[in-house]
C-alpha cells in the first residue's frame, strides 16, 4: 500500500520512503509495458479499440485529473480508507489515461501490413551488406564479402538494439516529466490556494 502511495500520490504529498529510493526501473517497466501493448495489437489488433481513437477524449480526461491531482492528494492522509482508495484509483486513472493518450499518437504509424514490414527489412538487408562488402573490396580482395557480412551484421544489431531502447525510454521519459510537472503544478496549488497546514 505504501509503495502504491507514493507511486500514485508523488513525492510532494507521499508519506512513504518512496521519494528516498530511485526508482529508474520504474520508468523503464513502463516503456517496456506500452511497447508491448503497442507489438501485441499490431499483431492481434485486440486492444486496437482501446489504444487508437478519441484522442481528444482521453487527453482531455488526462488533464482533469492532472489539474485535480493536489485537491485529491490535500490532506489525504487524515481521510479514511473508504476514502483512499477512490483517490487512489483516479490518481491511477490518470496515469491510465495519459498512457491511452500517448498510444493515439503512435498508433497511426502501426498501420504498415507485416508484408510490407518484411520487404522493407530484406531490403534495408541486402543494401546494408552490399554497401558493406563494396567498402571492403579493394582493401580486403577474396575476404571483402566476409567482412561486408561481418560489419554489416553488427551494423544492424546496433541499429536494431538503439531502436529498441529508444521506444522504451522515450515513453518512460514522458513519464517522467509528466510526474515533474505534476510535482511543480501541485507545489504551486498548495503554496498559494490551498490552506496551509504541516502535514499538507
Amino acid at each position: 500500500m505504501d509503495y502504491f502511495e507514493g507511486l500514485l500520490l508523488g513525492t510532494f504529498w507521499s508519506d512513504t520512503d518512496f521519494e528516498n529510493r530511485r526508482h529508474s526501473g520504474l520508468f523503464v517497466l513502463y516503456g517496456f509495458v506500452l511497447c508491448v501493448l503497442v507489438l501485441a495489437n499490431y499483431f492481434t489488433g485486440i486492444f486496437d479499440s482501446l489504444l487508437s481513437g478519441e484522442r481528444l477524449v482521453k487527453l482531455i480526461l488526462f488533464l482533469i485529473l492532472f489539474l485535480a491531482t493536489p485537491f485529491l492528494c490535500y490532506r489525504y492522509y487524515r481521510r479514511p480508507i473508504w476514502v483512499r482508495i477512490p483517490i487512489l484509483l483516479a490518481l491511477a486513472a490518470k496515469y491510465i489515461f495519459m498512457t491511452l493518450a500517448l498510444t493515439t499518437w503512435v498508433m497511426p504509424y502501426t498501420r504498415v501490413s507485416f508484408s510490407d514490414i518484411q520487404l522493407g527489412l530484406i531490403n534495408f538487408l541486402n543494401k546494408t551488406l552490399e554497401n558493406a562488402t563494396e567498402r571492403f573490396s579493394e582493401s580486403a580482395g577474396t575476404f571483402s564479402t566476409v567482412l561486408g557480412v561481418l560489419t554489416g551484421g553488427v551494423y544492424v544489431v546496433f541499429l536494431f538494439l538503439a531502436v529498441a531502447i529508444l521506444a522504451i525510454l522515450i515513453p518512460g521519459t514522458i513519464f517522467l516529466l509528466v510526474r515533474l510537472a505534476q510535482y511543480g503544478y501541485d507545489k504551486l496549488i498548495a503554496r498559494y490556494i490551498l490552506p496551509q497546514t504541516p502535514d499538507r
